[in-house]
């Protein structure tokens, strides 16, 4: 068969093993297996499946996944969110719009702890958005906040979405969380630049604000937040200095989490126990969809259908910016039915070799990449933390409240992303100084 013709349709079904309910690394690796098989005959998928599922998890550098991971899970059950939303809260009282604010800049915080924008999203929920409708914000407006600035986990390091970019493409991870950084803080000032215009031009978003905390209590805040943001510039020192790797930096970002909630007297040895099963699960899924993505990369490449996908891409005369476009508008749409890490295996196998192919850098593409699956992660109708919102409201929020109040975080996003694109060197420039 024509080697486009089986990996378009292997990808259809991808999808169709998956709609039957299959887990989506199931439905990958299992496609994978039989297309192996299928084109390169039953000794070579038996040898691929025995030796490439221990190579890709023996890999040393990916130990980052659960140390990571573990220090985001052990920071939130320390109390590091409530911490942050706090200080936010209590500086940010006298603006109008303040607990908006605060969730999203405490959002950004928590996210230099924290690769999971489920968590952060849940939590806050829990938190912050009973306290915003108590003192008269806009619930759709509070819940779409929430929704939108936790995916800010996606973009600013230590990011998952960056992990597994890396794994699946050999880029270096510690200048991926390099190249987030930037954007990440870009993202979050469009977010509060947006809340600040809306409660001005839609007053019924925030109540009036009322008044000053003292300067004592603001102050007061701080003595708890000071060592998280320590050890997340220990951490991302470390790796923008070359002192260390990023797995090595993770190792201690876990550690370092530890010791705070020990000092601090937060630490809880069931709910540690706990965390360490959190983590163990969340890296033991991501790690088997990476691999069954590495037998469909495998299966692409035999069947000829990277290389085939190339010669026409370059017959087509297609440059680097069209190929842009194109890879836009294909994620923007994917990014509405299916997760980032769903997209990454699937995709990247033959899209990040075209990417070369045209001169993409790949440090920038990566960046693109994420925030593109950051926009994913709050897009109706299968928007993650659209969804994460709703089931941790206890039934208070529908997600057709999320989708009405989700619309002016979407333009910040668009806006974001439309600068990313624009100027590459905000992606490139901070690894570059590495």
């Amino acid at each position: 068969m024509d080697p486009i013709l089986v990996g378009a349709l292997s990808l259809v079904l991808i999808v169709l093993i998956a709609l039957l309910g299959a887990p989506i690394g199931a439905a990958i690796g299992l496609m994978a297996a039989a297309g192996l098989w299928a084109t390169s005959g039953w000794g070579l998928m038996m040898v691929t499946l025995r030796t490439l599922p221990y190579s890709t998890a023996a890999e040393y550098s990916f130990i980052v996944v659960p140390m990571f991971v573990l220090m985001g899970n052990v920071a939130a059950s320390a109390g590091i969110i409530e911490t942050l939303f706090e200080a936010a809260s209590k500086w940010l009282a006298r603006v109008r719009g303040g607990l908006l604010l605060a969730v999203t800049l405490a959002s950004a915080g928590f996210a230099a702890v924290s690769g999971s924008t489920v968590v952060n999203a849940a939590v806050f929920t829990r938190m912050a958005f009973p306290q915003m409708v108590q003192q008269g914000y806009n619930p759709r407006v509070s819940a779409a906040a929430i929704a939108a600035a936790g995916t800010f986990a996606v973009m600013i390091p230590p990011s998952l979405g960056f992990v597994l970019y890396g794994m699946m493409t050999n880029e270096s991870v510690g200048k991926l969380f390099m190249a987030g950084v930037i954007p990440g803080l870009l993202t979050a000032t469009i977010y509060i630049l947006v809340i600040v215009v809306g409660v001005r031009l839609r007053p019924d978003w925030a109540p009036t604000p009322r008044g000053a905390v003292p300067l004592r209590e603001r102050l007061a805040t701080l003595r708890s937040i000071w060592p998280m943001g320590l050890l997340v510039f220990v951490v991302l020192g470390g790796i923008y200095s070359g002192f260390m790797p990023p797995s090595a930096a993770g190792a201690i970002g876990a550690l370092g989490a530890i010791v705070i909630s020990v000092v601090q007297r937060k630490f809880v040895v069931r709910e540690f126990w706990s965390d360490v099963r959190k983590t163990a699960l969340l890296a033991s899924s991501l790690f088997f969809i990476v691999i069954s993505g590495f037998l469909y990369a495998r299966f692409l490449t035999n069947s000829g259908f990277v290389p085939e996908l190339q010669g026409l891409v370059g017959g087509a005369g297609i440059g680097k910016w069209e190929f842009v476009a194109i890879m836009v508008v294909l994620y923007l749409v994917l990014g509405m039915f299916i997760d980032g890490a769903s997209m990454a295996v699937i995709t990247l196998p033959f899209v990040y070799p075209i990417a070369q192919q045209l001169g993409v850098d790949g440090l920038w593409f990566g960046v693109l990449f994420v925030k593109l699956v950051e926009i994913g992660a709050i897009t109706p109708p299968v928007g993650l933390n659209l969804f994460t919102v709703v089931a941790a409201s206890e039934k208070r929020l529908q997600v057709v409240d999320l989708i009405r109040g989700i619309t002016p975080f979407l333009i910040a996003e668009v806006i974001a992303l439309t600068l990313l694109i624009t100027f590459p060197q905000l992606s490139t420039w901070l690894p570059g100084m590495m």
